[in-house]
């Protein structure tokens, strides 16, 4: 009877951790209007003025504004769209991430298709974008 006592604590101890690892870090509810979503679609891009929000808007389709917070609680507000880029439509994914306070913003990853851009090429990407 003990062997199998120890054998069912040694299935219950995996299995409690993996549950424990699966809801602190597995899939979490996408959170898609708060304030720094707000923010960053109030931003101009660049020296144009244009708001962020208003020229993804006329360049893109399906767009989508995502917020989430890194393990290092960085605030990342990212842009997922359809965008008509030199006459073709690509998946693009940007991010910014913001200021607890909301007082700046960087520009950080664009990907294309799924390719990461670098940051010359993010920087003409978003010139095209405030060109239309």
């Amino acid at each position: 009877m003990q062997n199998v006592s120890k054998r069912t604590i040694l299935w219950i101890v995996p299995i409690a951790i993996i549950a424990i690892f699966w809801y602190f870090y597995g899939p979490q509810e996408e959170i898609t209007d708060n304030e720094y979503i707000t923010y960053i679609k109030e931003s101009p891009i660049q020296e144009s003025g244009a708001s962020f929000d208003s020229a993804l808007a006329t360049t893109c389709t399906d767009n989508k504004w995502v917020y989430f917070k890194t393990q290092k609680n960085h605030n990342v507000v990212e842009f997922k769209g359809k965008c008509d880029i030199d006459s073709q439509v690509n998946d693009v994914n940007l991010q910014f991430v913001v200021e607890d306070d909301q007082k700046g913003f960087e520009t950080g990853v664009l990907l294309l298709d799924g390719k990461q851009q670098t940051e010359d090429q993010r920087d003409e990407v978003l010139k095209l974008i405030v060109s239309k």
